[in-house]
């Protein structure tokens, strides 16, 4: 039986566009089907906006490649609409382990709080992934919705204009051109598009090397994250094990700078290892292996005109701490919104100079955890490693030096302090709700919080007045009035009012936190409504 990733998702077809006379014009492409392409892609098309998305393959991705899928990208995906089928086939985990040559010294939970819909993690192959955002652009089509896939659809070449860009497009049936108001470059870390138009990539790579395996068995090892410093089967080295569906396990296993890649991937060298891990006795079947360089670089820019970058193709990081498809989505999830309101002419174009400035402030904040965990885990000097293992020893018995062993910070979202779509805090509640920050979930009742916000601007109220509807400068914003009386669990005062008796919150539909006052304040909130759309 063939394997999902064998079998073409959206095979190509001859579309009008090849035999229009002149150059058909689309109000967005997409380059790339991966994940955040397709993430993008579905936004858009949810908001009405025309997009087609163009690929080279016609098939999801082969292997596991990305696993990790983390809350605050799960939450995104609820707003897409394909959040729940992927948690259902996904593992779910919460807690991780770290252990130091053949011990254990410490346990950790990603998510030790109650009250939040999406649980810290979920572990699902990235073909899986992909599966479910095609089908979920095979929903959107069936509702009439304006988006589509062309596969075996490869862009040749770029062109930038002041008023749109035009692609060069290569198919079996030769090459055609077409037009786009906007193109968003989703073609990952080698991004073609990025080197058609020639454009920087700048950062550090690792001199170190891992071998990534999918590994097919029966196993008893737990849900958990896994991770070992120096183990007997992987001396001086590290090691990763994490759960996936069908049987599937992930096997990271560090091999040093100075190795022969091709040789090191041939069964006859992996299998060693692999029975060194897991014993003689383990039955498994390798599904794929790969080595990996780790890498952390980004654009210096992700805008370039008319061409929007995001995902690996804007910036990329180790894969220790799951930053890079979690990232690339929050990429999409904050450039969206901010296109659909330029294209309607209800906000200038200057508000997509806010991506630049937020998502390069997310993609800094990762490339410097990453960069620091890889220094964690692969030391470059004696000194370096004495003081690793030195801390290792500690947090076995002392619960102080575990934050300082780093196996990968994990992630987590990002908050865009400075942005300058935030107005100034006006309440003195909790540091984690400040303006910039992404809304923490609360349960209410049987519902939750983040699918009450939707994907659009939110005058949350807590224990306060406001009007049910605000319209300011052509953005139409709803209140969602909430009160603390009926907050049985206090997640709802804890998160969003501390010890304010009362709460306003503007938030963005993105659903980060554009500004918030103890009550409400029409000249105020009209503002801040301004403000967060690039109009002031």
């Amino acid at each position: 039986m063939n394997k999902i990733f064998e079998i073409p998702m959206y095979p190509y077809e001859r579309h009008a566009d090849q035999d229009a006379a002149a150059p058909a014009r689309h109000k967005v492409i997409v380059v790339g089907a991966g994940p955040i392409g397709l993430g993008a892609a579905i936004d858009l098309a949810q908001q009405g906006v025309e997009v087609v998305v163009l690929d080279d393959n016609d098939k999801v991705s082969f292997g596991s490649r990305a696993i990790c899928f983390a809350k605050r990208p799960l939450e995104i995906l609820d707003r897409l609409g394909c959040g729940q089928p992927m948690v259902d086939k996904g593992v779910v985990w919460n807690t991780g382990k770290v252990f130091f040559d053949d011990r254990q010294v410490y346990e950790f939970n990603l998510l030790p709080e109650e009250g939040h819909q999406r649980p810290a993690f979920i572990n699902l192959q990235q073909y899986y992934f992909e599966e479910y955002l095609v089908n979920r652009v095979r929903e959107l089509q069936a509702e009439g919705a304006p988006i589509e896939i062309r596969g075996r659809n490869k862009v040749s070449a770029v062109g930038t204009h002041d008023t749109h860009v035009t692609l060069e497009v290569d198919t079996p049936d030769g090459s055609y051109n077409v037009e786009a108001d906007w193109v968003i470059a989703c073609d990952g870390a080698g991004s073609p598009t990025r080197s058609m138009l020639g454009l920087d990539f700048v950062g550090r790579v690792f001199e170190d090397n891992f071998l990534i395996a999918d590994v097919v068995m029966e196993a008893d090892f737990p849900t958990e994250r896994w991770f070992w410093f120096d183990p007997p089967f992987n001396k001086g080295q590290s090691a990763l094990l994490h759960k996936q569906p069908d049987g599937v396990w992930r096997i990271d296993l560090q091999l040093g700078w100075d190795i022969d890649k091709e040789l090191e991937k041939r069964p006859e060298n992996v299998i060693p290892r692999l029975k060194a891990m897991l014993g003689d006795d383990v039955q498994y079947e390798l599904e794929r292996v790969s080595i990996y360089t780790f890498q952390c670089r980004r654009m210096e820019q992700f805008r370039h005109g008319r061409v929007l970058f995001a995902g690996d193709a804007a910036h990329q990081v180790s894969p220790f701490g799951a930053r890079g498809a979690n990232s690339g989505l929050q990429d999409t999830d904050n450039l969206c919104w901010k296109l659909k309101l330029v294209m309607d002419g209800t906000a200038p174009d200057s508000l997509l100079d806010s991506y630049d400035y937020e998502r390069i402030h997310g993609a800094d904040e990762n490339i410097l955890n990453s960069s620091r965990s890889t220094d964690f885990i692969t030391p470059k000097s004696e000194m370096s490693r004495l003081l690793r293992d030195a801390v290792l020893d500690l947090s076995e018995h002392y619960e102080f030096a575990r934050p300082l062993v780093n196996s990968g910070r994990l992630s987590v979202p990002c908050t865009y302090d400075g942005s300058p779509l935030n107005s100034a805090d006006a309440l003195d509640g909790p540091d984690r709700t400040r303006p910039g920050s992404p809304c923490p979930d609360v349960p209410l009742g049987d519902e939750f919080l983040l699918p009450k916000l939707g994907g659009r601007f939110t005058l949350l109220t807590i224990d306060a007045e406001a009007p049910d509807v605000i319209e300011e400068s052509g953005i139409t914003v709803e209140r969602l009035a909430l009160s603390v009386k009926d907050d049985k669990t206090l997640a709802l005062k804890d998160r969003y009012l501390g010890k304010c008796p009362s709460g306003v919150y503007l938030i963005r539909p993105d659903q980060h936190v554009a500004a918030r006052r103890p009550v409400f304040d029409d000249h105020h909130f009209r503002a801040a409504i301004r403000r967060a759309t690039g109009q002031e």
